[in-house]
């Protein structure tokens, strides 16, 4: 982990890649184009305040878009952000196997104690792939 400043001079503990998804996230939903995707999942947890709800548009079982939304820590925002760009293009049942360990490890790891954040992504990816396998 690089001990870094974010912009205003605050410690910044984390690695520069979610430096970089925090400041810059890519692929949030905005929320007037979500009827546009035909798939959903939302998870929480109390314990930390992290919500993520994400929302992918699944063609031929393949993820042809990945957008989010997240609530929390920065490192939830990054988490999201990166998995929205692992999981893009993907087969869904592909898709499904991403781990918590395979996003922290995308990122350039993670606090210790940030590690459940990674864990939220990927279970909500799922809960949104299991919506349109229902479907």
């Amino acid at each position: 982990m690089a001990d870094i400043k974010d912009k205003s001079g605050r410690r910044f503990i984390y690695s520069q890649i979610v430096e970089d998804h925090f400041f810059n996230p890519r692929n949030v939903m905005n929320e007037k184009e979500s009827k546009n995707y035909n798939a959903y999942g939302e998870i929480g947890s109390p314990a930390c305040g992290d919500v993520m709800k994400i929302w992918l548009r699944i063609e031929k079982d393949k993820i042809v878009d990945f957008k989010w939304k997240t609530f929390g820590c920065a490192s939830a925002i990054a988490s999201t952000s990166i998995l929205s760009e692992m999981a893009k293009g993907m087969h869904i049942d592909d898709a499904y196997q991403i781990t918590a360990s395979d996003i922290t490890e995308a990122l350039g790891g993670l606090p210790r104690r940030k590690i459940h954040c990674s864990v939220l992504g990927d279970q909500a990816m799922c809960l949104a792939i299991d919506s349109y396998k229902k479907k």
